[in-house]
């Protein structure tokens, strides 16, 4: 029973080791996050698990938009990608990609992709811009979302992660706990999930228990 037990504990200890080494590399907890929408698609898909990192972390540091030159280039196109939660918008956070940085006051849309935009700076809630911070959009949007009304001007401050690479698929197991969590809440996901786990672990160790009674019976047997 309890090398049974340990073999069913290794395999959690073995992620719980490399979730902990990557949020020490990466800087920043989360190390990653699961993608809940397809504005990112195709490099990025719903159900993938993006792993990212601080935007002050070395040698990743800094924060550049698509427009700016010798931008990074991330997920196959130009510009960092990051992730951003604007106060109080009753939304999960979003990934999406920074266009180019804009200061208080500027009509940012003189400089701005005309094919990402619908409408001029008068007609646009986010123009003038109230406040130093970026532009930004998803890659499948084509708009971008101060245009579309997806988000307000980013403040850096509300950046809390920025983008290395996605793992597809991945992330399916965080977008069902968050589906689960909005539908019946907190407390009924964990019981649902722990009970799930304790169930799942149960035959577990019965089958290993069988396997192994198995193999020291037949092992006995050719002595």
């Amino acid at each position: 029973m309890t090398r049974n037990l340990s073999g069913l504990l290794a395999p959690a200890v073995a992620v719980l080791l490399v979730v902990i080494v990557v949020a020490a590399v990466a800087g920043a907890w989360p190390p990653f996050v699961a993608v809940e929408s397809g504005s990112m698609a195709p490099e990025v898909e719903r159900g993938d698990l993006v792993v990212v990192t601080s935007t002050e972390r070395f040698p990743w540091g800094g924060l550049v938009g698509a427009a700016e030159p010798g931008a990074p280039t991330t997920f196959g196109s130009a510009g960092d990608v990051i992730v951003f939660d604007p106060p109080d918008d009753g939304y999960p956070p979003i990934l999406h990609r920074i266009a180019f940085p804009v200061t208080a006051g500027e009509d940012w849309t003189e400089r701005a992709d005309p094919a990402l935009l619908d409408g001029d700076c008068a007609t646009i809630a986010a123009c003038p811009a109230p406040y130093d911070g970026f532009v930004t959009y998803g890659d499948a949007n084509g708009e971008y979302d101060q245009s579309a009304g997806i988000a307000p001007v980013v403040r850096e401050e509300w950046i809390t992660a920025k983008a290395l690479f996605a793992v597809p698929n991945l992330g399916w197991f965080r977008v069902g706990v968050d589906a689960a969590i909005a539908r019946v809440g907190i407390v009924p996901t964990a019981v649902g999930f722990g009970g799930f786990a304790a169930v799942t672990g149960g035959f577990g160790a019965v089958l290993l228990g069988r396997i192994a009674a198995r193999r020291r019976v037949r092992d006995e047997g050719e002595r």
